[in-house]
């Protein structure tokens, strides 16, 4: 199944901007940088938008503006207006049960506790693929707010960017849904 909208989840706002919580933002804008295409506010669909070609293939963008606990809002009215369901989306997500560096693609499953994926699969159902971007965990879990809402430091940030930048690299195979092939390669990840 090819991808025709990618998702990046995160919190608006510069206080959020380089916090962990937005790594899927980081990885659209990304996607962006190297394709050349760009985003604007669309209030409609309560977020940043934009649509263009990547490996020769129509695709759209949207990071949510509605924060976090509420992407649902954003995303299930962007995917019904353009007709796309859940098998054609790829979401970006960070994740704390993968290592800062680490980055796994999955199809479908439950939302692991993540509060936009929680508030997207009621809309949308859960047969989406999700890119999720290791962060790491705090040492004990009544640190995980704070954690996800932090800056990561210098090293793990960069160690987080290269397992990005290896997604992007591999984006032809996720888009063309060879989500086999892809998976080998992104899942395979090792930082230099």
């Amino acid at each position: 199944m090819s991808i025709k909208l990618i998702v990046g989840l995160g919190n608006p706002g510069g206080q959020y901007q380089h916090t962990r919580h937005n790594a899927g933002f980081w990885f659209v804008q990304a996607l962006c940088d190297k394709f050349n295409l760009s985003l604007n506010f669309d209030k409609k669909f309560h977020g940043q938008v934009g649509r263009g070609m990547i490996d020769g293939q129509e695709v759209r963008l949207i990071l949510p503006e509605t924060f976090m606990n509420r992407s649902g809002q954003a995303v299930a009215p962007f995917a019904k207006f353009y007709g796309i369901t859940a098998e054609h989306i790829l979401i970006a997500h960070d994740e704390l049960d993968i290592a800062a560096g680490s980055i796994k693609l999955k199809t479908g499953g439950g939302h692991g506790g993540h509060n936009g994926l929680k508030d997207i699969v009621p809309h949308i159902g859960a047969e989406f693929h999700r890119l999720r971007i290791g962060i790491g965990r705090p040492a004990h879990s009544s640190q995980v707010s704070g954690f996800v809402l932090a800056k990561p430091p210098t090293d793990e940030r960069i160690s987080i960017d290269a397992a990005i930048e290896c997604a992007v690299d591999n984006i032809g195979e996720i888009i063309a849904g060879d989500m086999d092939k892809a998976r080998n390669r992104i899942n395979g990840f090792k930082l230099p």
